[in-house]
Parts: C-alpha cells; structure tokens; sequence
C-alpha cells in the first residue's frame, strides 16, 4: 500500500520525528502540511517549516508550511481549513507537537506547567476537534498522537509529575477520541519508542552526545507510523503501540539501520510499560 496523494497534517514538524513521518510520507507522494512555531532559525534548533517543505518537496511530497502555534485555536483551525483547500481534504493528523521539563514538583515553574499542558494536553485535543469535520470525508482517516502507553505506575510519575501528566493528558485523548469516533471510523492510536530517539530533545535537554549515541534514529517511528497508517481505520484504533514491538508485527526483523551508533547498548525511553518485551534480538 501505499499514501500516494494522502494528505498529512503534522504538528511539530519542522525537525525530528514529525518531519521524519513526513519525509516518510513523501516518498510516497503524499502532501505534508508543516505545522510548526519555526519560521526563521533557531540558534540552537536545526530546521525551519521552510526547510522542512524543501526536504519534503525533494522527497517526492508536495509541502504546505504553515505558522502554526497549536495554542492558538484560530491559527490551528485556519491551519487544517488551508491544508484542505489546498489539497482538497485532510486524511490524517499526526500530533507531535510537544513540551518537556524533567522538573520534580517543587522546581517546576507553574508557567513551565501551564506551557506543557496547553501544547502536550490541550494542543492535542484541539488540533484532534478541528480535524475532526475534516477526516469525517476521508477515505481511511487516521488520528496519531506521539505519546506513552497509559501505564499508571508511581516511578513515571515521581520524578517529574507535571511532565507526565501532560504527556498521559495525550494519551487519555486517544482512549477517548477512539471511543467517540468509532462510529465514525477514523482510527486514533498512540505510537511511542522503546529507546530514546536522537531528536534536538535529547541533544540539548536529556543526554548530549552520549545518549544521542546510545539512540535510535526518528526514522524508526516513522517508518512505525507509516504502518499504522496503512491499516483499515474502521478495525484498527484505541491501540496504544511501541515502534520496534509494532514493526515486528508487520514483519520487520532487522532494527540495526535504526541505530544511531553500532555496538553502543540503546537507552530505554521513559513510559514503556514493564510488561512490554523487545522484539527477539530487536536491541542487540
């Protein structure tokens, strides 16, 4: 199968993951909406939504860069109704678009709060409402939401509660909207990595060089998502999935092109549950 004139609207996307699921996407020939806050470089941050539409446009994709805060209700509406018109519908809705502070309770900054709710929790949710009108005339509509498995255990909370919360806050928007929007059959899933993935997080605020080498490289979720994508909306939805555990299900055996460093043992990202196994040999 393949997304061959699909159109895609993706939060976050002008670096790491979101552009990865969208080069992805291009190669196939679909249209990429990038909506992103980055319009002019970043002194620390690769990548513009303008360098992100060339990268896609080089792929094989048509691009539509757009100044997107998901905040912003009317700038997020406006957003999908231009992807629409441009395109000519809206088929599936990848919210990436996130915040972190690994800040235990007392030295977290009720602003710093307030800024991973509004784009982790309630981004996603309004981003998901407005989509909504637009994925009810698609084909086989998709919802994605790049957040963990809704493993309530105290130790992913107790280190930085307000940084959970929000991202758990994504989470309960996919078992909800997938229930809500059953009956319409477009499908709302999660996707999330076993290991850290090598994205400007994890080089500026997690680990520096040496987890970005201990890393697996975004195309892995991408290529995860890609699959999902695939799948028949109407069946396949409310499914909270880990990349290398998914890809393994649709045949993928070899995940040593997703490393970023050959023989450096992979570090484990936060929220996979304990129950969760690798793959056999997904991590050697």
């Amino acid at each position: 199968m393949s997304l061959q004139g699909k159109t895609l609207f993706i939060t976050g996307a002008s670096r790491g993951i979101g552009l990865a699921i969208g080069l992805r996407a291009a190669r196939d020939g679909a249209n990429i909406t990038i909506a992103a806050k980055t319009d002019t470089p970043h002194p620390k941050l690769e990548g513009t939504i303008h360098t992100a539409a060339e990268a896609i446009e080089r792929a094989g994709g048509k691009a539509l860069p757009l100044v997107v805060d998901v905040r912003d209700e009317d700038a997020v509406k406006d957003a999908l109704d231009q992807t629409a018109k441009r395109f000519g519908g809206v088929d599936i809705v990848v919210n990436n678009a996130s915040a972190i502070a690994l800040t235990n309770t007392a030295n977290t900054e009720m602003k710093r709060f307030d800024l991973m709710h509004q784009i982790n929790a309630r981004g996603t949710f309004l981003v998901s409402k407005h989509a909504i009108p637009h994925l009810e005339k698609a084909g086989n509509p998709h919802i994605l939401m790049l957040s963990p498995p809704l493993d309530m255990a105290e130790k992913w909370f107790a280190p930085h509660l307000a940084y959970t919360m929000a991202k758990f806050g994504m989470s309960l928007c996919v078992l909800g909207l997938a229930g809500e929007l059953r009956s319409k059959g477009i499908a709302v899933n999660a996707l999330w990595p076993r290991t850290t993935i090598a994205t400007a997080a994890i080089q500026n605020l997690l680990g520096g060089d040496a987890l970005m080498r201990a890393s697996r490289r975004p195309e892995i979720m991408a290529d995860a998502a890609h699959a999902l994508f695939e799948k028949p909306a109407r069946t396949f939805t409310g499914r909270f999935l880990i990349d290398d555990s998914f890809l393994a299900e649709q045949g993928v055996t070899d995940f040593s092109k997703y490393r970023v460093t050959a023989g450096v043992p992979l570090a484990p990202d936060f929220f996979v549950p304990d129950a969760s196994e690798p793959p056999p040999g997904a991590l050697d």
